[in-house]
């Protein structure tokens, strides 16, 4: 069996949030920094050499070269990260673009700089796709939630498609944080299955919450109400790679997966996620390489690609 799945918060307060004035600045400093550490280097390595000209000349051209390739490099990055969030404009022009770790998808709120604690249901039906057998371990979640965007509350239910010592895992569960996940034993879920999932409110005053999760396919279920203080800032469409053992894992090549009746309830009203101010995710490493693509939103607002682009 797959080891325990840590879905911690931690790491997802981390996600790397830019917005286009933070990029913008980003980008700007890292290349004034990167050119006033190669104007000091190629002046001291100047100044040093000045006794021992002819000896020191080869190792100086070395460097020079190296320090230039090290511009190329930061630049090339930054113009790729510019590239990314301006794809993520073109497709997304009323919302906003957000990099993440580990999660990519859609999220919306009551207000984009200003939520309000107003979420009080979401749901979405997805298809859990084949991942083949890999090399190395990784693994993939696709789910639905409510809260965890830049605060430690969240309270969700998805499905789990992981490779593990050469052999294929599928799995149904939900988790409510800081709790770990927990697995649906009464839903045997297989690649090709129609999931559809929901999360809802059911008494304000208690905090009480219902989990609904039902694979279409072999008709098999999941419900049950537990008591959750939740923020209710955000409803979340994601697909993500998940942390097992505190760290962040490889992304199993989960192909695409399309969500499907993508709707939330926020306050007293029902809508899709182009009804409601909303973000859009993708997922990099660290080293800025995009893991994943997110299509721009269906016409009915409510359905959305998330496709694989590397493991990470």
């Amino acid at each position: 069996m797959p080891r325990q799945l840590e879905h911690s918060k931690v790491y997802k307060t981390r996600k790397r949030q830019w917005k286009w004035n933070g990029l913008f600045i980003s980008i700007r400093l890292i290349l004034q920094g990167c050119f006033v550490a190669g104007a000091r280097a190629i002046l001291s390595r100047i100044a040093w050499g000045e006794g021992e000209v002819q000896q020191k000349r080869k190792k100086f051209k070395v460097g020079v070269v190296l320090l230039a390739l090290i511009w190329i490099l930061l630049l090339a990055v930054s113009l790729y990260l510019l590239q990314v969030l301006l794809a993520m404009f073109v497709s997304n022009p009323q919302g906003q673009g957000l990099i993440s770790a580990d999660w990519s998808g859609y999220l919306v709120t009551s207000d984009l700089e200003n939520p309000q604690n107003q979420v009080v249901g979401i749901n979405a039906s997805w298809t859990v796709p084949r991942i083949g057998v890999f090399s190395s371990d990784a693994y993939s979640s696709a789910w639905i939630g409510i809260g965890g965007h830049s605060e430690k509350t969240l309270i969700q239910a998805g499905t789990e498609q992981d490779s593990v010592n050469g052999q294929e895992y599928y799995s149904a569960w939900y988790e409510m944080l800081p709790a770990n996940a927990v697995k649906i034993d009464t839903i045997s879920v297989s690649p090709g299955d129609v999931i559809t999932a929901s999360i809802n409110l059911v008494n304000s005053n208690t905090d009480q919450w219902a989990i609904r999760i039902y694979d279409v396919t072999k008709g098999q279920g999941f419900y049950r109400t537990f008591t959750y203080n939740s923020s209710q800032l955000s409803a979340d469409w994601v697909v993500e790679r998940p942390h097992v053992n505190n760290q962040i894992t490889p992304l199993a090549n989960f192909g695409t997966i399309k969500f499907t009746g993508s709707y939330a309830k926020i306050g007293g009203t029902v809508g899709t996620i182009a009804s409601f101010p909303y973000s859009q995710v993708i997922m990099t490493t660290d080293l800025s390489l995009q893991l994943t693509s997110v299509s721009s939103l269906g016409a009915d607002g409510a359905s959305f690609n998330v496709t694989y682009l590397s493991s990470g």
